[in-house]
């Protein structure tokens, strides 16, 4: 039964004191055998088993999670979302996923709560302005919407910014008014409410071991509960798919390092946009509920660990502080960290690989969230046909063999 919300639903639950709402998704016991697994329960995998499910027919599909829908990188990042990437490859696909996002409330009938504030890429250098032109100029020829503004309008956008009083005045930026932020877990909820409603199993608490394969085929997953077969297996496990893809006999160039942020303590509104900042390593939006979300670089470390240096959130508070006087003496509600897989060139792996039926999506380092409904759209059509989407196909893991990388770690820039 579809699960519908609208205002009667609301006015007619609120008669039972909202106690009789069904659950969004069911708890099945895992079967012995799936045509299709998922690894990993985030907004990525649950969107590649809705899409595989609406768009190519499959039903006998399992996501498995270790923990909980939601509790890696999808309820650990800034939810910022945007599509001003360099190359044509990246923002072909970032855009696809932006132009999924903004209708994504009305396809899952359930509100994720996505927000067109715009994104601003400050400028305080004259390197980062012949970078951010030359970016902005590619975008324009790639149909986005992306612009440079001056200080001026900057104030206008953001006035309580400093932009001269401080070691690295800020002379400008770019702008692309249709980016925003999302609500992260809404993403998840939504998608695999709508997933299990087509006859997705989603099991959590089951954590995958490893990958079992014979003769260059997959055969299944070792988990906490159990081997359970599959001929097609797509991991989508962010800082750990690694580990996963070693044991099936599968080395990828990735780095896991951890990724932090922190939220402040709920004030009016004061700032409508999002701000990026790549030479002082900062970034702040505002949340519905009036907390700063702010986001910092990765640590310089490999690690699996879901927190991350102090030296890191005291140089991102520095940097905060300077660009927004005002701040100075608010309080910081809690702070966490997300383990982000990066390639060399800071783009993702969408890609099957040398063993028959096994699929990673990968390496999205700081910027995974924006990409979520496109990335698991062209991921779900890649295990669907074993086959790359045109979207992706620049995206495979034998770039690291021929040299066609697509090098983003000035757009990556910084960690968002």
């Amino acid at each position: 039964m579809k699960k519908k919300y609208s205002i009667f639903n609301i006015l007619k639950n609120t008669i039972s004191n909202h106690e009789k709402w069904q659950k969004m998704w069911r708890s099945p016991e895992p079967k012995k055998s799936y045509d299709i697994i998922i690894v990993g329960g985030g907004g990525h995998g649950l969107g590649t088993a809705y899409y595989l499910a609406k768009e190519h027919g499959f039903k006998n599909i399992a996501v498995i999670e270790k923990g909980w829908l939601g509790c890696g990188n999808t309820g650990r990042n800034t939810t910022i979302i945007r599509s001003n990437y360099l190359w044509d490859e990246s923002a072909l696909l970032y855009d696809h996923s932006l132009k999924l996002w903004e209708n994504l409330s009305e396809d899952l009938n359930y509100n994720v709560m996505f927000s067109q504030r715009g994104v601003l890429n400050l400028a305080h250098n004259e390197h980062d302005i012949k970078e951010i032109k030359r970016r902005m100029c590619a975008n324009r020829l790639n149909g986005l919407d992306s612009r440079w503004i001056d200080t001026g309008e900057i104030k206008k956008l953001v006035p309580i910014m400093n932009t001269d009083n401080l070691r690295y005045p800020v002379l400008g930026a770019s702008y692309q008014p249709r980016g925003g932020v999302a609500r992260h877990d809404a993403v998840a909820w939504g998608f695999a409410m709508r997933a299990d409603e087509m006859g997705v199993d989603i099991i959590q608490n089951c954590e995958v071991k490893g990958v079992r394969t014979k003769n260059g085929q997959v055969e299944g997953v070792e988990t906490s509960q159990g081997f359970i077969e599959s001929k097609k297996i797509g991991i989508v496990a962010s800082g750990h798919t690694s580990i996963l893809a070693a044991t099936a006999g599968v080395r990828l160039p990735l780095q896991s390092r951890p990724l932090q942020a922190l939220v402040s303590e709920p004030i009016k509104p004061v700032i409508n946009t999002v701000v990026m900042s790549n030479a002082v390593h900062a970034y702040v939006s505002q949340s519905d509920k009036g907390e700063l979300v702010i986001g910092a670089g990765t640590d310089g470390y490999n690690s699996f660990t879901q927190r991350g240096g102090y030296d890191v959130i005291e140089e991102t508070i520095r940097a905060i502080v300077e660009l927004y006087p005002i701040f100075g003496k608010m309080k910081m509600l809690r702070q966490w960290g997300g383990i982000v897989d990066i390639c060399p060139d800071a783009s993702p792996i969408i890609s099957k690989c040398d063993v028959k039926g096994l699929y990673f999506n990968c390496g999205w380092g700081t910027g995974g969230f924006k990409a979520t409904p496109g990335s698991a759209n062209v991921f779900a059509y890649t295990i669907a046909n074993d086959n790359p989407h045109k979207i992706n196909a620049a995206f495979s893991l034998d770039r690291f063999e021929t040299g066609r990388l697509v090098d983003e770690h000035g757009a990556a820039a910084v960690a968002h």
